[in-house]
């Protein structure tokens, strides 16, 4: 008798894709491998000082060291407030269209949880962010998958979507700029998903992970710039990527008040509380000085071209991107994008993520994050060229 025998929810849980990268990385560096790992979305730049300072700082307050409200401290709610109003001219409550996350991903998992019962239909974008799948199996709901094609602009196609499948849905994920493809939202894409939402009862979980990660001059669209937007859906933002944040867990939910109360509730009875300080500094990073910011996007858009142009001198094609810190790559002719992967590890030295573990339409591509120094990023290019024109008729 096997007394600890996993539940049913545990047994739906997805392999973690990038677990399983992460593993095949390290197993290669042991080997003593020349490899560049361009697989991974972790940042490679430093959190800013003035961040890190107000961590400091903020740990020594004896008033950080207990547990502290468990809906998160007003200033850091404020904060999030303030950054919304002034980037994109969205009017928030802190109180009551503000939740605290531990980190965004954390909220996209929950937000499944807290209106998905076993069998609801979910719709997620394909290619999508694998953790979606996460909250959806934990709830039981059932997958309805949105293609993102180029042809698109890498947006899904409402009208093309099964009518069925929009009348029963009760959530749907998006995500503006768009991992794994790069492809941003426009306002008028935007416009035509809230229709889409009140016609068919659909909330919306939007998540911008990279609102600040735009290119040639144009700042991502947030969903709640939308009219409407917060009756029918939710924005989740992390600090993660535009304050080189990661590894301090800490986001918050945007929108609509009866979605920010249900992930309350629940992290009411998941946790205590977010360390006071990480809430402190976090607030600091909203509201601070932008300019470490800006230098970073364009640090990211100085990667993107010295990449791009790379692969173009070899004639390689890819897709530019508009937003993220990543490059959506087509594979050689003959290769799935596993068996290219594969391919550039073996014969480059170069680890990229397949495309097919975004999701059945990532098949094709494989996505490289530009999460290197720009001589690494030219050597990386070279390589992947080399190969491609090996491989051309």
């Amino acid at each position: 008798m096997d007394i600890f025998k996993p539940s049913e929810a545990m047994e739906r849980l997805p392999e973690q894709f990038f677990a399983k990268l992460t593993k095949r990385v390290i197993q290669l560096k042991k080997e003593g491998r020349d490899i560049i790992n361009l697989g991974q979305g972790n940042p490679d730049r430093p959190t800013p000082e003035s961040i890190v300072r107000k961590l400091e700082e903020a740990a020594k307050k004896p008033a950080n060291h207990g547990y502290i409200n468990f809906r998160g401290l007003p200033e850091f709610k404020q904060a999030a407030a303030d950054y919304y109003r002034r980037e994109h001219q969205v009017e928030l409550d802190p109180e009551k269209e503000i939740a605290v996350l531990f980190g965004a991903k954390a909220g996209l998992v929950e937000i499944s949880q807290c209106f998905l019962n076993p069998g609801d239909t979910v719709l997620l974008p394909d290619p999508g962010y694998p953790d979606y799948m996460s909250g959806t199996a934990l709830s039981a709901a059932r997958n309805v998958f949105m293609p993102l094609r180029e042809e698109s602009g890498f947006r899904p196609d409402y009208s093309k979507l099964d009518k069925e499948s929009l009348k029963a849905a009760r959530l749907m994920f998006l995500n503006y700029p768009n991992n794994p493809t790069a492809g941003i939202a426009t306002p008028a894409f935007f416009e035509d998903t809230v229709k889409v939402a009140r016609e068919n009862g659909i909330g919306v979980v939007h998540d911008f992970a990279y609102g600040a990660i735009g290119y040639d001059g144009e700042k991502p669209v947030s969903y709640l710039e939308t009219e409407g937007a917060k009756d029918v859906g939710v924005e989740i933002f992390t600090l993660s990527k535009s304050y080189n944040m990661a590894g301090w867990r800490v986001g918050f939910a945007a929108g609509n008040e009866k979605v920010i109360e249900q992930i309350n509730k629940l992290q009411d009875h998941m946790y205590v509380s977010l360390f006071g300080a990480v809430q402190e500094a976090a607030a600091e990073a909203l509201t601070g000085d932008q300019s470490e910011v800006r230098e970073l996007v364009a640090m990211y858009e100085r990667r993107r071209d010295v990449f791009i142009r790379t692969l173009a001198s070899f004639g390689y094609p890819a897709v530019l991107p508009k937003g993220t810190f990543f490059c959506w790559v087509p594979v050689p002719d003959g290769f799935t994008s596993e068996g290219f992967s594969e391919y550039a590890i073996e014969q480059a030295g170069v680890v990229t993520a397949p495309g097919n573990g975004f999701g059945s339409e990532g098949e094709g591509y494989v996505r490289v994050g530009l999460l290197a120094d720009e001589k690494v990023l030219r050597e990386a290019a070279e390589r992947l060229g080399r190969l491609y024109t090996r491989l051309k008729p």
